[in-house]
Formats: structure tokens, sequence, C-alpha cells
């Protein structure tokens, strides 16, 4: 952002940003608690409710990369403020759902309003927030709010379920955010800056969308619902089937990209060593997050019989110790800066180890756990910001859209992978004969998170010792003159 815009204006513009980050995360989570009550009260079967947890992840994965693009195309404040509109339209209906059919259909609407909004806020930040000091405190909060969103969903659906507001029982869990998306539109309509002008000759590139739509939900479908289901036949077809459907995507944007016909996604930015190896470890060590609030929330409320909101503040230290880091680490030595990344999964790879450990001798009081989840946190939050600070200055701001769709659909991809992978690690030892005791199970799968971990840390240590390479910019990107703002180079 120019000279011009003072300070305070910059954190309301945070503020409206990671509000809606906040937001999206926490409505990931926030129905897994409230599905007791929505049975009782709509009468909802298994299937049903497992739609309604993951039609809202399947249509958001699917359309993370085409939201980024359209951004790009249409422009970053436009598509925005449509997608905050569609999440809060959705989210009204939810409230008001008469069955779980509606229900269904209104979390993937939902998920879709988030896949146009959710993209946009790294994207802002890349193009509004100068590189340096300013970015990096910003990126420091959108990590803090990625990781806390999903952890408070839990906490907020406990709350709000057992306070039984008004009688509603499970329906303030969404109402809760039309007044938010409301706020969120007046203040965004204020602080968002302006679009600048754009190229109406570049359209969006519906045939890369298509395939890579279809890429993506043959994974995250299987990887949603098979674990549930026994991983029939049906989930390894879907995966298989979406091997030629990638492919068929990777033709078409180079050739897209080689006819500079605005591609959905420049390979050319992604497949450069800082970027492509930038990409696993936050892939990777996200992976695990996801499946330790799965697996910690087996262990305490079935293992342990605790309850569901017990389950969510176990994982407070995690969130705590998360946020430190990208609030510090930029003040460092700019020698040890490249070290950050491989540290902090060195620190990961720890506390799961650490865990690990106090479940196999059986010395696992909470007071332990607790302090080993907030060194969890600390490590994953000490990755998580440096990789994310390397990513965003490795590209010029009119690259953004590509890092933006790019990372926040690997963060989705890999999430479902780890529940899928891990969670079923987990359930093949405390289901079935010979089943082992909940605290030997959770230490088997912290052992393996350890082991992700540390390649985690490994392919962080490539990704910042990659020597940065130019990208050379289309015709008509080459044509953008050099001292145009950033917010109006896209």
């Amino acid at each position: 952002m120019g000279s011009a815009v003072t300070t305070t204006h910059r954190r309301w513009l945070l503020t409206v940003l990671l509000t809606v980050l906040f937001m999206y995360q926490a409505d990931a989570t926030i129905v897994n608690v409230a599905t007791p009550s929505i049975r009782a009260d709509l009468g909802a079967s298994s299937a049903q409710l497992e739609l309604v947890i993951s039609g809202y992840l399947l249509a958001s994965a699917t359309l993370l990369i085409t939201g980024a693009r359209l951004g790009y195309l249409l422009g970053y404040r436009r598509l925005f403020l449509a997608g905050v509109a569609v999440f809060g339209a959705a989210s009204l209906a939810c409230g008001l759902a008469p069955d779980p059919a509606l229900l269904i259909g209104a979390r993937v609407v939902q998920g879709i309003g988030g896949a146009l909004a959710f993209p946009q806020v790294l994207t802002s930040i890349q193009v509004h927030f100068a590189a340096g000091p300013v970015r990096t405190r910003a990126l420091s909060l959108y990590s803090a709010a990625l990781a806390g969103g999903a952890v408070a969903g839990q906490i907020l659906g406990g709350l709000i379920v057992s306070a039984d507001l008004l009688g509603l029982r499970w329906r303030p869990a969404f109402l809760i955010n039309v007044p938010v998306t409301l706020a969120v539109l007046l203040a965004g309509l204020h602080y968002l800056p302006a679009d600048g002008a754009r190229d109406t000759s570049r359209r969006l590139d519906v045939p890369g969308a298509v395939s890579l739509a279809g890429a993506v939900l043959l994974v995250i479908v299987p990887l949603t619902l098979g674990r549930q289901a026994g991983w029939p036949a049906w989930t390894w077809a879907c995966v298989a089937a979406s091997l030629p459907l990638l492919a068929a995507f990777v033709a078409i944007e180079r050739r897209r990209t080689a006819a500079d016909r605005s591609p959905l996604v420049n390979l050319l930015v992604i497949r450069r060593p800082a970027i492509a190896w930038g990409l696993w470890p936050q892939a990777l060590a996200i992976s695990t997050y996801y499946a330790l609030l799965f697996t910690l929330a087996l262990y305490l409320q079935h293992g342990l019989g605790r309850g569901a909101l017990f389950s969510g503040l176990t994982l407070v230290p995690w969130v705590a110790a998360f946020a430190v880091p990208g609030r510090v680490l930029h003040r460092l030595p700019a020698r040890l800066q490249p070290l950050l990344p491989l540290a902090g999964c060195l620190i990961l790879a720890g506390a799961y180890t650490s865990v690990s450990a106090s479940m196999f001798t059986g010395e696992h009081p909470e007071a332990l756990l607790l302090a080993l989840l907030a060194l969890g946190g600390l490590g994953l939050g000490t990755t998580f910001s440096s990789i994310l600070v390397h990513l965003t200055t490795a590209a010029t701001p009119r690259y953004a859209a590509d890092i933006s769709g790019v990372f926040t659909t690997s963060l989705q991809i890999a999430g479902a992978i780890g529940v899928a992978a891990f969670g079923t690690l987990y359930l093949s030892q405390v289901t079935g004969p010979g089943q082992a005791p909940a605290s030997r199970a959770l230490g088997v799968v912290t052992a393996a998170f350890a082991a992700t971990a540390l390649v985690a840390g490994a392919t962080a240590y490539r990704a910042t010792r990659a020597a940065p390479a130019a990208v050379t910019p289309g015709p008509r990107e080459a044509r953008v003159p050099a001292g145009t703002p950033a917010s109006r180079r896209a």
C-alpha cells in the first residue's frame, strides 16, 4: 500500500481480511460437535450428517484455485466481498434449514462462498503489504487466524450447542455468521482498496478450471468419505481416475502459459525450486495438525471419556504457541532466517516424539500433554510463518493469485490426506479384535507425525537453499510499467 495509507487504515484492512479467514476456518469444524443435535432435531441419517460436514470442504477445496484466479481477473476486492456475501447468505440458510437436504445444499453454497473469499486474503496481503516487516507481521497474524480458527470452531460449537440459545440448539452455530458477515461487508467497502483497471482481454481458463476441479474432487471425495465406508473399491478407483485429469490439467496449463493465454495456474512460477519445494513442508506439517485435531479428540473423548469442550480447550496451548513465532522471528539476524523452517520442523518432531514416548511409557499426565502441545504449536508456527514469508517473497505481486490459489488448495488436500491416513491408523488399532489401548494408539500415530515432520524439515531445508530464479512474464505482463503500484499490476 502506498505511503498515503495510514497505519490505522492498514490495521483495519487486515482485521477485515483475517476475520473472514478465521470464520472460514471455524466453520470447517464448528459443525462437528453439533451433529448429535442436528440428528435429533432434523432426523438426519449418518450419511446425511457426513455430507453436512464434508459438503463444505468439498465445494471449497474444489474451487479455491479458480477463486484465486477470478480475483486476478475481476478484482480482489470485488471477489472478496462477493464471496463474503454468498457465505453469509448460505450461513443464514443453514441456520434456518428445515430438513437435512436443504442444510447440505446450504453447506455446499457456504463452501463456494468461502472458496471465492478465502484466497483473496493471502493475495491481498501480498499485493497491499510491502515485503519486509509490514508483510511479515501481517502473515504472522494470517497464520494465527488459520490455525486458531479450526480449534475455535470446536470450542464455539461446544459452547453454543450447550447453551441452547433461545431453544435453537445447533442453529446459532450458523446464524452467528450473519451479523459478522454484515459487519465485514460494511467495513470491507470502506477499507479494502479499490480494484485497479483489469485487462478485459483475459478470460477464465475454463478447460483448466474444469479439469483441475475434477481432479481435486476425485481425490477429496474418497479421502473424506472413504474412511467411514471402510475404503471400498470406488475410493481407490476415484483416486486413480484423478491422475489422467491432473495430467490433462498440466498439459492445458503448459499450452496456455506458452501462448500467454492467462492460465489458471502459471506453472513457470510454481515450478521454481524455491516455491515448489516450499509448498511441501507446509503441506506435510499441516497434515499432522489436522490429523492431531481428529485423533486427539478421539483419544480424549472416547479413550478418556472427556467432553467435546474439554477436547477443544486442550488445544488452546498449541494455538497460543503457534501465534508467537511470526511476531518475533523476523527480528532474528538475517543469516539465521533460512534455518527457521528446518528448526521449526525439528521442534515439531521433538514434541510429537515426546508425546509418543509418554503414551508408551504410561506417564502422560494432562499437564505434560498440554506442555508438549504448546511445544508442538511453537514448532509448527515457526515453520509455517517462516515458509509463508519465503513463498510470498519468492515471486512478485503479479503472481500473488498463483501462490495464493495453490497454497490454500494444498493445505486443504493435505488436511484431508492427514485425517484420512492418520485417522485410519488410529482407528485400526482401537477397533476390532485385539484392539489396543487408546494411549498406545495415540503413541503410534504421534510417532508417525514425528516422522512426517522430519520429512517436512528436509523439504524445508531444500526450499530455503533453492537459488532464486526469475520468472519470465508473458508479453502482456511484460508491458506493465515497472512503476505501476502492486495493487494494479495484477
